[in-house]
This record gives structure tokens, sequence and C-alpha cells, in this order.
């Protein structure tokens, strides 16, 4: 089965400039102007849920400020919002502005669709945030960064895999406590991730071996000696894939990077820039 991810990749290839820049920062500043004006008067968060009977009846504003509803209350919606920024930014140093804004974007419509369809099928009037799509943020940068540590509390050291799985248990929680079908909230925020990370899920995966499987490393290591004896032009600096090994693909140098660094066509516009 083909991976969904790779037409987006193609997408963003053929798009460099989809999305806005940045769009963590934009969205934090919100959180926290949200987050002030709810002090002030308790009842202007209320105005800014998802809420599908309000849509309908013209309080369409709705559909973009449910986004921008601040992830924690207290003290502690600082910190939370500090965090998500933070991931978010990696996120898109990673994969690049147009394919982080297609993932935070699609867990909204996602949410937006899932919102409409339980008010048109059951009548309930289901008021939602953004918190799953924050959590499902999470998630992927865990996927691609499990190894990271952060201070948990600023004290304790803790790798995001170990707090994914935490965030997995939370997930689950949801799902069995809550009453349906609003139970059915964390799988649609865990279904953008699996659009977007199943597939690097899937290929960290121990397949059993069979008895016409080869040894991947030696296989690798000869891969790569025989790569280093080959003369190529050019070479990617995040797969290793050369002009040489991949005539098919087309390899350009990034003006952002600090340095002289070539990138193939799928990583040309997906990859943590160099800074020194």
């Amino acid at each position: 089965m083909k991976d969904p991810r790779n037409a987006i990749e193609r997408f963003c290839y053929r798009h460099p400039n989809f999305g806005v820049p940045r769009l963590m920062m934009y969205v934090a500043i919100a959180n926290v102007v949200f987050w002030l004006l709810g002090a002030v008067n308790s009842r202007i968060p209320t105005y800014l849920v998802f809420d599908p009977y309000q849509i309908l009846h013209g309080q369409v504003w709705r559909l973009i400020t449910f986004a921008l509803y601040p992830p924690s209350t207290g003290f502690f919606a600082f910190i939370a919002i500090y965090f998500y920024y933070w991931i978010g930014t990696t996120l898109e140093q990673y994969w690049g502005t147009p394919q982080f804004n297609i993932y935070f974007f699609s867990g909204l419509i996602l949410t937006i669709v899932y919102g409409f369809l339980i008010y048109f099928i059951t009548g309930i009037r289901i008021q939602l945030d953004a918190q799953y799509v924050y959590l499902s943020m999470f998630f992927s940068f865990a996927a691609l960064f499990p190894d990271m540590q952060v201070l948990l509390f600023f004290i304790i050291p803790v790798k995001m895999k170990w707090l994914a799985l935490l965030d997995a248990a939370f997930f689950l929680f949801s799902v069995i406590t809550t009453p349906f079908p609003l139970n059915l909230l964390p799988v649609v925020a865990v279904l953008n991730f699996a659009i977007f990370c199943g597939g690097d899920l899937w290929r960290m995966i121990p397949k059993k071996a069979s008895a016409n499987t080869v040894n991947f490393r030696r296989e690798s290591q000869r891969i790569r000696r025989e790569q280093r004896e080959q003369l190529y032009h050019h070479k990617c600096a995040v797969c290793g894939r050369t002009d040489v090994t991949n005539p098919e693909l087309e390899f350009r140098y990034c003006s952002r990077c600090a340095g002289y660094h070539c990138f193939c066509e799928e990583h040309i516009n997906n990859h943590i820039h160099f800074t020194e």
C-alpha cells in the first residue's frame, strides 16, 4: 500500500510557498491574548469554542477561534502554550512550512467535520476546542524524535517516547470514559497523526525474517561502500542519495542553510536547516 503522505510531500514540493510561515507563533500569541481576555471576562471563552448550533446561526467566527482557544487554564496555560509552540516550530523546521500547515489545518478540518456530523446525526450540540489537535501534534513530534529529552516540571528529564505513552493512555482513557459518540474525538485526532506518521511507525516495527530475507545490515554496509567508491556530483544531506545512485532525482542547494548543503527533491523543502 502506498503511503498517503507521499501525495502530500509531492504537493509541498510543487508548492514551496504554500502555508503560513511560523504558524505556531501566531497561534501562541492568539492563545495568550484569549487567555488574558478570559481572565478579564470569564464569558469570553464561551464565544470561542466550536458550537455547530451557534455557527449555523451566524457565529461563524467559531470555525477559527476554537483553534486558538488556550490549551489549558491557570498558570499552566503558559507552560502548555510554550510547549506546543516549541513542538510546532520544530515540526515546521523538520517538515517544512507547507507540510506542517497541512498537518495542522487537516486536524482542525477533521475536528470540524466530526462536530457537524455528531450534530446532524444525533442533535448533540458538541462544544470543542483544539485540545486533541495539539495532543496529536505531540504524537507526531514523539514519533519523529523519540529519544529527545525534556525537563518534566523543569526538573525531571524524560524522553519524548515515554511522554507519548502517557499521552496515548490519556487518549485511551478518554475513549473509554466519555459517552458515545463524543468519545470518538480522540480517534479523529489519531487519524490525522496516522496519515502523516503512520508510515514511519510501521517501518520502525521489526518484521519477521524469512528464508529469503537478506541481512539488512550487511547489505546496507555493502551499498554504502559501493556509494563511497562511486563518483557523484550531488548528494542529499538528509537521505544520502546521489545523482549516481538515483539519476532520476533532481538535486538543489538550500539558500537558507549555513554553508553549502545539497538536498534531493524530496528533502529540499523538508529538512532542518543547518545553522553552522
